[in-house]
């Protein structure tokens, strides 16, 4: 027993450390679980002490009590981001959630009471964590002033951390073994902290926000329905298989347009991203600053900023959030402006999901219908954001064409067969393209149908890709650009985007018209009163070409609300 009491002084600390680094949660419950990997800031901890054993003896106290501190706020903040990321599907934000945590906490109705006996809680839960911890590593301590031990120690944390660094090398991949690292989501929140506490950090970062000066009396009162089409891309027309393969759809969705008494004009534009982080996009559009830089993205949403959305809603709009792929709350859609946020727990769907957390595009379309735009006049009219789902990757299984809207929003909106055929079509990654026309194709079929047979008198369309496909759809080093269609019934209007530079019908070939964000005052241009002057397209600035980005500076694919 006594010889393998070193042996346990060694053993026994390194697994506590480790197991509180490395916890995760699948969700959707708050309660973290155990994993069987290693943390990779373990390994430098231990090389660094088993290396200060091996020159001084022993560990100092000093040194001891710093280390605990240390693997004390890393375990706190991986705690934290996991359960953020479990319950609300994105990164917990240490400044903008600071500023919103008693709205949050008012809006759950927890009294202030609470709020104090929580806070007590949580600091006295670390301190206990951080004394915990400190036993661990006196233990560690007293089993690397063991020659043989410390050897060990040393040997074990440097070919682990070799192992660590040599991912992609012949194969390897460290994500078999390593934890995800916590030191760089605590460095990212502690830069993005410091980036956001000077008062004037957002106007000397960001670009400038659109004048907003338009009266939008171009709209006479319509209602307005921005529907950001999933990964919707120009592969679609610029790769010729995908081009001929929705050749008949495409005109398919002309002749409904038109059977409608409607027009449409189109013009491509550059994507704040590139197969995935969606809500970039969004952010883009929906307030006219540049979101390139997702750094940007957070830092708009701790500012004063106006949007798109408050704009229409200043000028009579009831303006409405529709989003059937948030699944859980989403604090940051504050910041929009929306009369109404309406995510997939209140929409109303009462049907079977096509895959996880995938609400049918048609039905969530119908129950919008239902509930906001089949209204008697006069009422308000609607400003409606709605970010769709079914071609997102994988692209299936998707729900059939239903032509009874009415059914879709009742509750058996498909039928069990329909639901079953769906889960049986093939998905693939390797060969996703067919599953990608399709779930487009599908699109523009509700679309059109929707628009030549329940569309609301004067309805405005606007139907925008959020960005391109990953580069299995798009193509290596594929653009970032996006097609962006305008349907509407006023003939003014059709001419104001004309002059802008839109083209004619649904598939524009020309150069890319602008950056996403720079759509904005176009459009609110467009949708002015008749005495803003427009200006001519060659009085248009040329959008410099964005250089394909690397893997490294894309944004993380990731389930934030209004992302894909």
């Amino acid at each position: 027993m006594r010889r393998a009491w070193p042996l346990l002084q060694l053993a026994v600390p390194l697994l506590g450390l480790n197991a509180l680094l490395t916890l995760v949660n699948p969700g959707p419950a708050p309660w973290p679980q155990l994993t069987a990997r290693i943390a990779p800031e373990l390994c430098i901890a231990l090389l660094l002490a088993a290396a200060w054993a091996a020159w001084r003896g022993r560990l100092p106290p000093r040194l001891l009590r710093t280390l605990a501190a240390a693997c004390t706020v890393l375990a706190v903040v991986r705690l934290a981001e996991i359960t953020s990321a479990a319950l609300y599907g994105r990164t917990l934000h240490i400044y903008w959630d600071g500023r919103h945590l008693g709205q949050v906490l008012a809006d759950q109705g927890v009294a202030r009471w609470q709020v104090l006996l929580g806070a007590g809680a949580l600091v006295l839960a670390c301190a206990l964590l951080y004394r915990l911890l400190l036993a661990l590593w006196h233990m560690l301590g007293s089993a690397l002033a063991v020659r043989p031990l410390r050897r060990a120690a040393l040997g074990a944390s440097v070919l682990l951390l070799a192992l660590f660094a040599a991912h992609g090398v012949q194969g390897l991949d460290r994500n078999r073994w390593f934890a995800g690292a916590v030191t760089p989501v605590l460095a990212r929140q502690l830069a993005l902290t410091a980036l956001l506490l000077p008062r004037d950090a957002a106007a000397e970062r960001l670009t400038p926000s659109p004048a907003w000066d338009s009266d939008l009396a171009g709209l006479h009162g319509a209602d307005v329905l921005l529907l950001f089409s999933e990964s919707y891309g120009v592969s679609t027309l610029d790769r010729p298989a995908q081009d001929a393969a929705l050749a008949a759809p495409r005109a398919a969705l002309a002749d409904a347009i038109a059977a409608s008494g409607r027009w449409a004009v189109s013009a491509r534009v550059r994507s704040p991203t590139f197969a995935g982080g969606s809500w970039l996009a969004h952010g883009a559009l929906l307030t006219g600053v540049d979101t390139r830089d997702p750094l940007d993205y957070e830092l708009l949403l701790s500012s004063q900023r106006r949007t798109l959305v408050q704009h229409f809603g200043a000028h009579g709009w009831r303006t409405v959030g529709w989003m059937p792929g948030l699944q859980r709350d989403w604090p940051e859609g504050r910041f929009f402006g929306f009369d109404r946020i309406a995510d997939a727990r209140s929409i109303g769907y009462a049907g079977p999901l096509f895959g996880p957390a995938r609400l049918p595009d048609q039905a969530a379309m119908a129950l919008l219908h239902a509930q906001e735009l089949a209204g008697p006049r006069p009422r308000a009219p609607r400003f409606v954001v709605f970010p769709t789902l079914d071609s997102h990757a994988p692209f299936r299984p998707l729900a059939p064409f239903v032509a009874d809207w009415a059914r879709l929003a009742g509750p058996a909106p498909y039928t069990a067969q329909q639901h079953a055929v769906a889960l049986d079509e093939p998905v693939s990654l390797r060969a996703p393209v067919p599953a990608y026309v399709q779930s487009i194709a599908g699109t523009w079929a509700w679309l059109g149908d929707y628009l030549q047979r329940l569309a609301p008198p004067g309805l405005v369309a606007i139907v925008l890709g959020d960005h391109q496909a990953f580069p299995g759809v798009s193509g290596e080093r594929a653009p970032w650009d996006v097609p962006v269609h305008v349907i509407a019934q006023d003939p003014l209007l059709r001419q104001r985007l004309l002059d802008l530079g839109f083209d004619a019908g649904l598939a524009p070939r020309g150069p890319v018209l602008a950056d996403m964000h720079e759509l904005t005052p176009l459009l609110l241009r467009a949708f002015a009163g008749s005495a803003v002057a427009l200006p001519s397209p060659a009085a248009q600035q040329p959008v410099v070409a964005t250089p394909p980005c690397s893997p490294a500076c894309r944004p993380s694919p990731n389930t934030s609300p209004a992302r894909s």
